[in-house]
């Protein structure tokens, strides 16, 4: 079977992590989220990767390149973002029987992607307490009637989990008109095949939607939890590696390190000494953490600095971050209640208790600069000795 991986997308809910990286090249353990949903649809039973790319396109080229994982890969480009039937429909050339459709920033159990691809053709389905805010799949049995967005009254829990299978006939089905929101609607290729086929709901034991920051560190969460140890880098002396921690070929953990997995730390970077890296963390390719640095449930990106004496909780760093000594991250708000941060111009529940900053690529920290939870710093964001930052810059 063909899967088309929708990738084409900004990610404009992701900003400022994706100024610079496409959404789904944001990296989530050992390598990008799309490469989870590739190597998910591979083990589901995919036989060929068609990748649908637009913005900062090359970035997804570099990576998958002509094959993956032993399975051929193509790619179609979407030259506008007109929506997720057009983001197919770019794909229109390559597709010769039937085909899965996966959102590139989406990632979904194995077992329950096999059988979807089993099922075909299908919808995946996840059961969720109040499915108001999703399109909700009406079923009589296991077979989807119709899907609903968004309804008052949802006629069951099953919130649509952006995962189709599509019989080949669908392929000439792709080039639907516009909608009010002026979008060419997967939803509205969904309706002709249910009109022509039954089409069975496989409800999936675990999704995520990767659209938000602290998502991300959902993500990470999810996958980094699925690591097993491996020691291929050089640890030094007394350094104290706990539980299931990677330390990639070419990374180096200085003596007085505590490492307590899961956590990754990649190629190229080096750790303490006398530092604490706390699960569930991601250290990126060619990062420093200097001595006294404390780091907990973060992601930080390649080329990112931070070298002493500071504190990141519950937080996204970009690239070539560079924190200044005794920088302290709050992730926690006074008033025990989730923290909120800004998502295209409005103030937002993360849902999260804990949760940190997000910074940009290139944002420099000067020394004793302390942020706030929730504190979103855009790319190039700098601050001043001592300054205590409260609000987005």
């Amino acid at each position: 079977m063909q899967a088309v991986v929708l990738a084409a997308g900004e990610g404009t809910r992701m900003r400022p992590l994706t100024e610079n990286t496409p959404k789904p090249m944001l990296p989530v353990g050992d390598r990008p989220l799309v490469a989870h949903t590739a190597d998910t649809a591979i083990a589901a039973g995919a036989e060929e990767l068609i990748f649908v790319v637009g913005y900062e396109a090359d970035a997804v080229r570099e990576f998958f390149g002509d094959s993956y994982n032993g399975v051929p890969v193509e790619f179609a480009v979407q030259e506008e973002q007109l929506g997720t039937a057009d983001a197919v429909n770019a794909a229109h050339e390559y597709l010769d029987g039937p085909f899965a459709v996966l959102n590139g920033d989406n990632l979904y159990d194995e077992a329950s992607l096999a059988e979807l691809f089993d099922a075909a053709p299908s919808i995946a389905a996840y059961r969720v307490p109040d499915p108001s805010n999703y399109g909700v799949l009406s079923t009589d049995g296991d077979r989807v009637t119709a899907i609903i967005e968004k309804p008052a009254n949802p006629p069951t829990q099953l919130a649509n989990a952006g995962a189709y299978v599509f019989p080949a006939e669908a392929r000439e089905w792709l080039d639907v008109e516009m909608s009010e929101r002026g979008e060419r609607e997967i939803t509205d290729v969904v309706t002709q095949v249910i009109e022509a086929y039954d089409v069975a709901a496989v409800e999936v034991d675990r999704w995520l939607d990767v659209g938000r920051p602290w998502e991300l560190l959902e993500a990470n969460e999810w996958k980094v939890g699925e690591v097993t140890r491996r020691i291929d880098g050089k640890v030094r002396g007394d350094a104290d590696l706990q539980g299931d921690v990677v330390v990639e070929a070419g990374a180096v953990v200085e003596p007085g390190v505590v490492i307590e997995g899961p956590a990754i730390v990649r190629s190229g970077a080096t750790v303490g000494p006398n530092a604490y890296i706390r699960s569930v963390t991601v250290l990126g390719e060619d990062t420093h953490v200097g001595h006294g640095v404390e780091v907990k449930n973060s992601v930080v990106m390649a080329d990112t600095n931070v070298p002493h004496v500071s504190y990141v909780g519950d937080s996204v760093l970009g690239t070539d971050v560079n924190l200044g000594a005794s920088t302290q991250v709050a992730n926690l708000r006074h008033d025990g209640e989730p923290v909120k941060l800004t998502v295209k111009g409005d103030r937002v529940s993360t849902g999260r208790r804990k949760f940190g900053i997000v910074a940009g690529d290139g944002v420099r920290t000067a020394i004793n600069t302390s942020l706030d939870a929730g504190v979103v710093l855009s790319a190039g964001a700098t601050t001043t000795p001592g300054e205590t930052v409260t609000r987005d810059r």
